[in-house]
């Protein structure tokens, strides 16, 4: 009888895998009762468990070598972290001497301080003192020619003998 791919019953059938598993057969030899010493490990043990070894410690020379450049990235970030804090008090700090010059600059606050704590007053008419200066030029032209004298090479040395002769 030919069977659909249709099923009739609530639960559908089990099919069987087309496939075989192939095993692969290690001759394992049991040893019993023989000292460590008399136990012969094979080359091909020894490079498995020599390229085990240098891969777990390659692993953990990663991971050490991560963890050792994540805690110095930790380390410059709380710096600068820091360094922002400083800047920003420095800032602060800035603002308030500014206001405190622009509120010194006044004219009104340098004159109460003038009169306050140096005991200055305003000029009066009679401390007032006018002189007459004569309206001559007091620069004097120069009397003498000065003459500047560099060293010349050779040549600048003949063309001038050429030229002023």
């Amino acid at each position: 009888m030919a069977r659909n791919n249709y099923e009739y019953s609530t639960s559908p059938r089990k099919l069987q895998p087309n496939y075989q598993r192939k095993k692969k057969k290690r001759n394992l030899k049991i040893v019993e009762d023989v000292p460590r010493r008399e136990i012969k490990i094979s080359a091909e043990q020894k490079r498995r468990h020599a390229k085990l070894t240098i891969a777990v410690i390659g692993i953990f020379t990663l991971l050490l070598t991560i963890s050792y450049r994540n805690s110095e990235i930790n380390e410059k970030f709380s710096e600068v972290q820091t360094l922002k804090k400083e800047l920003s008090s420095i800032e602060k700090e800035n603002e308030q001497t500014e206001v405190s010059i622009q509120n010194s600059l006044n004219l009104n606050t340098i004159e109460k301080l003038a009169k306050e704590k140096l005991g200055m007053q305003k000029l009066t008419n009679k401390q007032t003192l006018y002189i007459n200066l004569p309206k001559r030029d007091y620069v004097e032209t120069p009397s003498e020619k000065v003459i500047i004298d560099t060293e010349k090479n050779w040549f600048e040395q003949l063309i001038d003998k050429i030229f002023n002769n």
